[in-house]
């Protein structure tokens, strides 16, 4: 009886292995949920003015990392910034300007505040506050999001949510099909090119990149960014948007063009990443606020294909 036995243990280790690999591999996708790699070392300030097109504005490598000072490249493009948004307040509120740049339309880090109305801005900042609102995976931005929400007066946000909600929204993302997508690393929580021409295949992954990393990472409010996608994927995601199934006919709430209705925001021309992170983030449970019952059912049967469809289409339409 022996062998038999010993059998039984060895087919159970490897059930248990090949269990463990599976639930490993079903976790976040690492291109949605870019991490700094554990070497990572921001390029040192060399003094260099830097500047960006169409602005006659300069500021060194220190003045856009500071938290607590927005670089404002282009000021006619928007109403005078209040207070908190160009310079938060120290040392637990940071300028809203800074991660979500100076009229904001953020990046693929985080959100893009256009065409969000005050009242969804101040419900999702108390959602963060409330727990109700964190990741699938670890993600700085979303700690600081949240270490943000618990120290902001009311008053503040209330300025900060009708001064974004002011802005008038402008597309600045090309979604491109594409097999082959320039080899990336992770720079600062974004992904970047790497130097040279080389390629790979874009598998199930969305990659969007800057179209000029400097001018990113310099918080230019104008940065354009491109998203690879797997080829199909905009026709797939039109289709399945306007699924006979009400559960998916995302119309339904957020608008026949997808530019928001009064119970749920504008979702067209959005970083397809971090829509990915969204609908991952409401399947998994991560994101439990006040819409995510509404959510919930639309999420649930959706595979990772489905989800990038969906975000690639979103992403294509414009405001």
């Amino acid at each position: 009886m022996r062998f038999p036995i010993v059998l039984w243990a060895f087919s159970m280790a490897l059930l248990t292995a090949a269990g463990a690999r599976a639930q490993t591999q079903e976790g976040p996708p690492a291109w949605a949920y870019p991490v700094n790699p554990p070497n990572f070392q921001r390029t040192p300030d060399d003094g260099t003015i830097r500047h960006v097109p169409d602005s006659a504005a300069g500021f060194t490598l220190t003045q856009v990392r500071d938290l607590f000072a927005a670089p404002d490249w282009h000021p006619d493009d928007h109403p005078p910034m209040p207070e908190i948004v160009a310079k938060g307040r120290k040392p637990e509120v940071f300028a809203c300007g800074v991660c979500h740049r100076a009229d904001g339309p953020g990046g693929p880090e985080n959100a893009s505040l256009f065409g969000l109305s005050a009242e969804y801005i101040i419900q999702q900042t108390t959602e963060f506050k409330l727990g109700l609102r964190t990741n699938s995976a670890p993600r700085v931005a979303t700690d600081l999001m949240i270490k943000l929400s618990k120290a902001v007066t009311d008053q503040e946000l209330s300025e900060a949510a009708a001064y974004f909600a002011s802005i008038k929204p402008r597309s600045n993302i090309a979604v491109v099909e594409t097999e082959l997508v320039p080899k990336t690393q992770v720079r600062d929580l974004f992904l970047a090119p790497l130097d040279g021409t080389e390629k790979e295949p874009i598998g199930q992954r969305i990659i969007e990149i800057p179209e000029n990393v400097e001018h990113f990472v310099s918080r230019d409010s104008r940065a354009g960014f491109i998203a690879y996608v797997p080829p199909g994927s905009v026709q797939k995601g039109r289709a399945l948007a306007a699924n006979s199934d009400p559960r998916i006919q995302c119309g339904v709430c957020h608008g026949a063009d997808l530019n928001g209705t009064a119970i749920a925001p504008g979702i067209a021309s959005r970083s397809p990443t971090y829509m990915f992170r969204q609908l991952y983030d409401f399947k998994s449970g991560a994101r439990k606020g006040a819409n995510s019952e509404l959510m919930k059912p639309v999420v649930e049967n959706l595979s990772i294909d489905d989800m990038i469809a969906l975000v690639a289409f979103s992403a294509s339409l414009k405001h």
